[in-house]
């Protein structure tokens, strides 16, 4: 016979109400206080929200790749900052400095450099991915419009400023050119010219806008980024979107099978694996300095992810190198907005596919041709 005392009895797991189930059951996994302190704070668990399976591959975490390889590049900046002089009398030595005395400072400089052409490639990577994809259709435009922006900072920020700050022939000549394409430019390259300002010289200015006025852009922009991925989600794939799955081009709530914070913890381990790529190729290729600026020379090339612009130079001199670049950069913008068929899939868009194809074998004969040919003579 049952004991109608046992039935009733506080302990007894036939009278625990659900609150209550859930509340013991909640003692018993015993949680992160500390983990539970801060998410009741800063709210880290939002960051769990559903996204579609594919977006954990590794050709949907190329922008999540390219976005860590900018923590390591703000990190590593910081760092050389502390050591490098931008006056033009004593830039030179002070990254000869770096090289040589300071605290790991060849390990650091190398990893700063080849980060900076590392970010570059997964960029262009996660662009022709999108391409790809069609993933720049609607509701996605304007924030590839953002993305190209992010493309030509990265490619002004990381490869170009940044070689004019070491000071050598190869950066003088670079600074030459910016200040021909500034005349070129006429009032919207004030920023550039002689004329903006006597009282501070081009190298600290440059300096400046390397290392504070355009890592504020890059960051404002990337903020944007972000904001519309979260708004409109992870892009369908190709397959998804010409099949009906994604209306509009978005996934139904049921298709997300997967969790952000999957997609978190593949970026970090990417970004880990992208900073040991960049610590093993510079000391493998480690970034030479040259010699000192003379300004009666013209003896170097641009850095290797501008050799496709170089042979435009030769063609058209310096006018080839802005009007190849706003060619192309141009093209690339409007491309949403000219690719307006609902097909997603690459061989139902053949105009773009083969576009696409040509300027990519362009670019690389490009490159050919300038690491194969000898160098010539552009500035006045």
């Amino acid at each position: 016979m049952i004991d109608q005392k046992s039935l009733s009895s506080p302990g007894s797991s036939i009278d625990t109400t659900p609150a209550e189930e859930e509340k013991q059951a909640s003692k018993s996994k015993k949680p992160d206080k500390v983990w539970g302190w801060l998410d009741e704070r800063v709210g880290f668990s939002v960051l769990r929200y559903a996204v579609p399976a594919h977006a954990n591959t590794f050709w949907y975490t190329l922008g999540g790749i390219t976005f860590m390889g900018i923590v390591v590049l703000a990190i590593t900046g910081v760092w050389l900052a502390q050591y490098y002089n931008p006056d033009p009398s004593t830039a030179r030595e002070s990254v000869i400095y770096i090289q040589n005395n300071a605290p790991l400072g060849d390990v650091i400089r190398g990893i700063h450099v080849w980060t900076a052409y590392l970010v570059v490639i997964t960029a262009v990577l996660h662009l022709i991915r999108i391409v790809v994809t069609a993933a720049y259709k609607r509701p996605r435009e304007l924030n590839w419009v953002v993305g190209i922006a992010l493309l030509g900072m990265l490619l002004f920020v990381g490869i170009f400023s940044g070689t004019i700050l070491r000071w050598d022939q190869e950066s003088y000549e670079a600074m030459s050119h910016n200040m021909e394409l500034t005349n070129l430019l006429g009032a919207l390259g004030g920023y550039f010219a002689d004329a903006f300002t006597t009282s501070v010289s081009m190298l600290p200015r440059l300096y400046v806008l390397h290392v504070s006025i355009m890592p504020l852009l890059l960051a404002l922009l990337l903020i944007v980024h972000f904001f519309m991925i979260k708004h409109h989600g992870i892009s369908p794939t190709a397959t998804q979107a010409d099949n009906g799955e994604a209306p509009a081009g978005k996934l139904p709530p049921f298709k997300m099978t997967a969790r952000y914070t999957t997609h978190l913890r593949l970026m970090v381990g990417y970004g880990i694996a992208l900073l040991g790529l960049a610590g093993m190729l510079g000391t493998i290729f480690p970034q030479a300095i040259g010699p000192t600026p003379d300004p009666s020379m013209e003896i170097t090339k641009p850095p290797f992810l501008f050799f496709w612009i170089y042979p435009f130079e030769n063609w058209f001199g310096i006018p080839g190198i802005l009007y190849s670049a706003v060619a192309l950069f141009g093209f690339l913008t409007i491309m949403p907005f000219i690719d307006r068929t609902p097909l997603r899939r690459l061989r139902s868009r053949r105009v773009i596919m083969v576009i696409g194809l040509i300027l990519l074998v362009a670019v690389l004969v490009l490159s050919i041709m300038t690491a194969l040919a000898p160098t010539a003579r552009h500035l006045s």
